[in-house]
């Protein structure tokens, strides 16, 4: 009994163990040692089941950020290759856009001057659309004459010198100015006359006894502006024409009493410098600067030329002239040298190369 006893509790120990297979009791163990080894053995397999899961998956998302990563960079490449061919582009455009200078031409090639005196070439560089026309100018002689940025040419001394200028952008293109420079003329009792053109001013004076009274060509000529003024419905007059060496010389000393010497050399002549007493000035309507802004005055200014006269001391060339600004006042040229003188935009003094200042 005692035998078969035993052999069924055998039996059942080893049903009840049979199942466990990596979690069995070693032989010897107890329970509790079996429980913690099962605890650790599923706690293991769990913890290796997240890292597995976990690694699997960072092969993908390393993968994935490459190929990410290396299509921004080919899209990178692709607009930097597109940028460059782009500059490339625009400046080959560029550069085929741009011309060069081909040539200088000069309104004229030789200058006479006195000393002192000032004159400008014109310049006109080709081709008209050449991209850069900046101008570098020279003389081979600064102690006969110089030269300014600009091409205007100031006699410094007597003598010859040559002035060259030259395209900016291509200094092989060039062109030379023939400079003669001659010492101002003396007048000793004679009307002085530059390229036929009767000079009066501060340098050049008359002598006392000249005087011719209003000169029948230059009146003339205003009596045929003054009609064509009048057609169009304006009228201007002659508010002060001829006037002698001693009319002037009593005009001059009122003036300067009033405004002192200085002041009176701005505005009025001496005796023998002024262009009065050539007969061939004109001074028209009001004698005062609001002439410029009067319908005549306008008409005038834009149109006298056209009839042999020019405005003889324009606005802002006081330096040049020797006077200040007198719309007013006229001189009678003819009317081919009035022309050329208006066209070329310049004062008398400018346009035939002189001064005009006093001595002393």
């Amino acid at each position: 009994m005692k035998k078969s006893a035993a052999a069924l509790l055998l039996c059942l120990g080893l049903t009840a163990c049979s199942p466990i297979e990596d979690g069995a009791v070693p032989a010897g163990g107890d329970i509790e040692t079996a429980l913690s080894v099962q605890t650790e053995d599923t706690s293991v397999s769990g913890t290796s089941f997240t890292e597995i899961s976990e690694d699997s998956k960072m092969p993908e998302t390393s993968e994935e950020t490459t190929i990410s990563e290396t299509e921004t960079t080919l899209a990178e490449e692709t607009t930097a290759s597109q940028t460059e061919i782009e500059t490339s582009e625009i400046t080959d455009e560029t550069t085929i856009s741009e011309k060069l200078p081909e040539s200088i031409t000069l309104s004229t090639y030789s200058v006479e001057l006195t000393v002192g005196g000032k004159k400008m070439p014109v310049v006109t560089m080709l081709p008209e659309d050449c991209s850069d026309k900046s101008e570098i100018w020279e003389s081979d002689d600064t102690s006969v004459a110089t030269v300014d940025g600009l091409g205007n040419i100031t006699g410094i001394s007597e003598g010859s010198c040559t002035v060259t200028v030259k395209a900016a952008a291509n200094p092989e293109v060039t062109a030379e100015v023939k400079v003669t420079v001659t010492a101002v003329p003396q007048t000793h009792g004679e009307p002085t006359y530059i390229d036929g053109i009767l000079i009066v001013n501060k340098t050049y004076a008359l002598p006392a006894d000249y005087a011719p009274g209003v000169q029948p060509e230059a009146e003339a000529a205003f009596k045929e502006m003054q009609s064509a003024a009048w057609s169009e419905g304006l009228n201007i007059w002659i508010a002060s024409g001829y006037r002698s060496y001693e009319y002037q010389s009593g005009l001059y000393e009122r003036y300067v009493k009033r405004s002192g010497k200085a002041e009176a050399d701005r505005y009025s002549a001496r005796p023998g410098h002024s262009e009065h007493q050539t007969g061939l000035a004109f001074d028209l309507n009001s004698i005062d600067d609001s002439f410029a802004d009067t319908a005549e005055g306008k008409w005038v200014a834009e149109h006298c030329h056209e009839y042999g006269f020019i405005i003889r001391y324009p606005k802002g060339a006081e330096d040049i002239t020797g006077y200040i600004y007198e719309p007013w006042h006229i001189r009678y040229l003819g009317k081919e040298t009035a022309e050329k003188v208006h066209n070329s935009g310049l004062t008398l003094e400018e346009y035939l190369g002189i001064t005009s200042v006093y001595s002393e």
